[in-house]
């Protein structure tokens, strides 16, 4: 099996490195991730100058550029064959609830997945993130329930793993997205230069959490696996859009 592996934390995170190390015991592995830190990143494809692809002494080649630019640059220029796998990760923190929407980790996965290769994306749910191990062992498992050929159609799954140790997991859970309450107001601040900016806030916390949801499986110390879809349409407002425009003004 061929993977190639990306993140959005940047080819010098300890979680990608801790993920390429267990999964080139289950596949050949190919790591092409972002030159810098692009959390957040989303979808988002660069289209205002090049991109540049350069190898790092560990191996790893590295973008200047998004997540998502680094699985399309791989997929549709560098690589010679199209990957079995596309994985992302291993995230320093969750991806649960409506974070998949803003998350470059999802993001990678996401383009793999629109070019029609199954991918997954990784996080690590918690915050003193001791056990990238525990993730990286859990996605060794995953992609060995690939390996076998049992599933139907190429999927794209967000898998957060609980910050505990391997032994301590309270098994895997298939989960839906929960939701969060809005995020935190923008922090005001002063630069040096005596100029008022604003970072972003912290995400908010879990609103919908209860049972079925990522949030409640890894606060039981369950692995979360979410299946996404992208097609976006709202199927259930169709017909009254529809109605409505055909309304005169």
């Amino acid at each position: 099996m061929r993977i190639l592996l990306s993140n959005d934390d940047g080819y010098f995170a300890p979680g990608l490195a801790c993920l390429a190390e267990h999964l080139a015991a289950v596949a050949d592995v190919v790591v092409v991730a972002p030159e810098q830190d692009r959390s957040g990143a989303s979808n988002s494809l660069t289209l205002d100058r090049p991109l540049n692809l350069r190898r790092a002494a560990s191996g790893f080649y590295y973008v200047n550029g998004t997540p998502t630019d680094c699985v399309h640059l791989a997929v549709t220029g560098m690589l010679d064959y199209q990957p079995d796998m596309v994985i992302s990760g291993i995230n320093s923190g969750a991806n649960m609830g409506d974070d998949t929407i803003y998350s470059g980790t999802v993001a990678a996965a996401t383009e793999g997945f629109l070019l029609g290769i199954p991918a997954i994306a990784v996080s690590l749910a918690g915050h003193g993130l001791a056990n990238y191990a525990t993730a990286g062992r859990v996605a060794c498992d995953l992609v060995r329930r690939f390996a076998d050929g049992t599933h139907t159609a190429p999927w794209l799954l967000n898998v957060n793993v609980p910050d505990v140790p391997y032994d301590e997991l309270q098994g895997v859970e298939v989960t839906r997205l929960g939701k969060r309450h809005k995020a935190e107001p923008v922090v005001k601040a002063q630069n040096p230069h005596g100029q008022t900016v604003y970072w972003v806030g912290p995400a908010g916390k879990a609103q919908d959490a209860g049972a079925g949801t990522d949030f409640h499986a890894v606060a039981g110390k369950r692995v979360s696996v979410t299946p996404l879809q992208i097609d976006l349409t709202q199927y259930a407002q169709l017909d009254a859009v529809r109605a409505w425009m055909g309304r005169e003004a």
